[in-house]
């Protein structure tokens, strides 16, 4: 079955990729979730608007990737979330508040879907955060949260 991926799915491809898959993978679930399209005539001219739209928010290159990562390794960023007893927060961090906190702390506009959290933030305290900002590049910084 042949489709165009709509979203990065890892081990799969990047937004506008063209991609052949088996049936049931792209039926059962590529589809429905929305990860993808099926392939036409018609759909490959939208590829082309995905592609420009992934060229303009992904990074340009591996120096521009290791620029990134070296901003981010240097911030201080700090998130203010509620909290009860014992430091525990109600319901948890989500990746779109801490891409606010980053670009609040005068980091860089990052994309949510490339955060790599190593589980759900729901405590005050320091919580590391990965960022994937290229193939060969990941960004790591400390996420501090704060009664707030």
């Amino acid at each position: 079955m042949k489709i165009i991926l709509t979203q990065e799915v890892s081990g799969l491809g990047a937004p506008g990729d063209i991609v052949e898959v088996k049936n049931g993978y792209g039926r059962n679930y590529l589809l429905p979730q929305g990860f993808a399209i099926v392939w036409t005539k018609g759909a490959e001219k939208q590829v082309t608007l995905i592609r420009r739209a992934r060229s303009a928010r992904e990074i340009r290159d591996l120096g521009h990737a290791n620029e990134v990562k070296a901003q981010l390794e240097s911030l201080k960023v700090s998130l203010k979330a509620r909290a009860g007893e014992g430091g525990r927060l109600f319901g948890s961090v989500t990746p779109a508040e801490i891409v606010d906190a980053v670009k609040a702390a005068g980091g860089p506009a990052l994309d949510r879907r490339r955060l790599e959290l190593s589980g759900h933030v729901k405590a005050l305290g320091s919580h590391p955060v990965r960022v994937k900002l290229h193939p060969e590049v990941t960004g790591t910084f400390n996420l501090n949260v704060v009664q707030g």
